[in-house]
């Protein structure tokens, strides 16, 4: 209809036409890319499932040594591109691939801090930062407490 449109003597309509069915075809893509989200739905709970585990054994046993992981990092290991994968975790938690790694990260400092056998130093470089003062801020950024204030009301 476009190629249609511009093979037609230039009226006061045709701009307007053209961008219509081009907004119109740009529809259609969004459609067609919003529905590969819908119709491997199974492919995408397991790939969900894969990065909880693959998450949950990276803060466990290499945070530490390699530090807080990317969003990249996973998406390489479900071999996926980071805006795929970005967008496959957005669609089926309703957050950010980021935020799910934050919200996972507070849920481990929560577990450490409830066993008093570990300073807040120990906590934080378990977890992967560099710097406790780094995983205080972003403690409380996320949780409203310090890690300390958190250890005294739990």
């Amino acid at each position: 209809m476009i190629s249609q449109e511009l093979r037609h003597a230039i009226d006061k309509h045709t701009r307007e036409l053209i961008v219509s069915n081009i907004e119109l075809l740009l529809n259609y893509c969004l459609r067609f890319y919003d529905r590969q989200f819908i119709t491997r739905e199974e492919i995408n709970h397991a790939v969900v499932k894969k990065f909880e585990v693959l998450l949950r054994d990276y803060l466990s046993q290499q945070a530490e040594s390699e530090g807080i992981p990317s969003v990249a990092y996973f998406a390489e290991k479900c071999n996926l591109t980071s805006g795929y994968f970005g967008e496959l975790v957005k669609t089926e938690t309703g957050i950010t691939a980021q935020d799910f790694i934050a919200d996972t990260i507070v849920t481990r400092a929560k577990e450490l801090l409830n066993d008093s056998s570990f300073t807040v130093s120990q906590v934080a470089y378990s977890l992967g930062f560099g710097y406790p003062q780094h995983f205080v801020r972003f403690f409380k950024r996320k949780t409203g407490k310090t890690p300390t204030e958190y250890r005294g009301a739990a």
